[in-house]
């Protein structure tokens, strides 16, 4: 009777796609359970605890991206409808969206030239590489949106995904703050604050911290952004001569 080493039976769940899924939902489920146990900090917020969770079990396995991302992809691919899926929530507001529509196409157009054009010009001034700088141009995007966007212009996509991560957690350490420094208690404007400058860390925030009318208005506020990014990222660059 044969009998599988240790060695042998590692060596065939560490190229099992099913191993990289099931650590990914431990690490997130851990994750959240960690952010509780600290108050629900920002700072700890549940995606970036499980991203060093993950890092962690790589390094320590030895298991290379490429081999874990094989298994994860169906998260990955998930991302896109669970984007499309915001719409739900929002349909509820649709009035109060309709008579706002005007400032929110205004405050949308407004946060993409100033995130951009901010990002490019401390860029500049730094000495970055074209290549960087077009990775870091879709930052205030969700992350599917803006890997795509960073391939087509030329940047490094999984530098961009990074770049995302790291500017919803920011935004969503320092919005609250922002708001209670500026008084602003209307949840629609917090919301829609919170999706232009966080994307999918702040609808998350807003959904769990601020309510449905915030999560539907940062939802709303996310899509807009990466639609109208699209679009208007290729003018801006050109601007800067990228």
């Amino acid at each position: 009777m044969n009998f599988v080493s240790i060695d042998q039976l590692w060596v065939y769940l560490s190229g099992n796609p099913l191993l990289s899924l099931l650590v990914t939902l431990i690490a997130f489920i851990l994750a959240t359970r960690i952010n509780r146990l600290l108050g629900g900090s920002p700072f700890a917020h549940p995606v970036l605890v499980a991203i060093a969770l993950l890092i962690a079990f790589l390094l320590i396995t030895g298991i290379d991206y490429g081999t874990y991302f094989q298994g994860a992809q169906f998260i990955h691919f998930l991302l896109g409808p669970a984007t499309v899926a915001l719409a739900i929530p929002l349909f509820d507001h649709r009035e109060r969206v309709r008579r706002m529509l005007l400032p929110i196409l205004v405050a949308c157009v407004t946060g993409i030239g100033v995130a951009v054009a901010s990002t490019l010009g401390i860029g500049l001034l730094l000495g970055a590489q074209r290549e960087t700088l077009l990775s870091l141009a879709p930052r205030s995007v969700t992350s599917p949106i803006a890997m795509g966007i960073a391939e087509q212009i030329g940047g490094i996509p999984s530098l961009a995904a990074g770049l995302v991560l790291l500017t919803g957690s920011i935004g969503c350490a320092l919005g609250p703050l922002i708001f209670r420094w500026l008084n602003v208690k209307d949840p629609s404007v917090q919301g829609f604050t919170m999706g232009l400058s966080a994307h999918g860390f702040g609808t998350a925030q807003s959904f769990a911290s601020l309510g449905a009318m915030a999560g539907a208005f940062a939802g709303l506020a996310m899509g807009l952004t990466g639609m109208l990014t699209a679009f208007l990222l290729p003018l801006i660059t050109a601007l800067f001569g990228l």
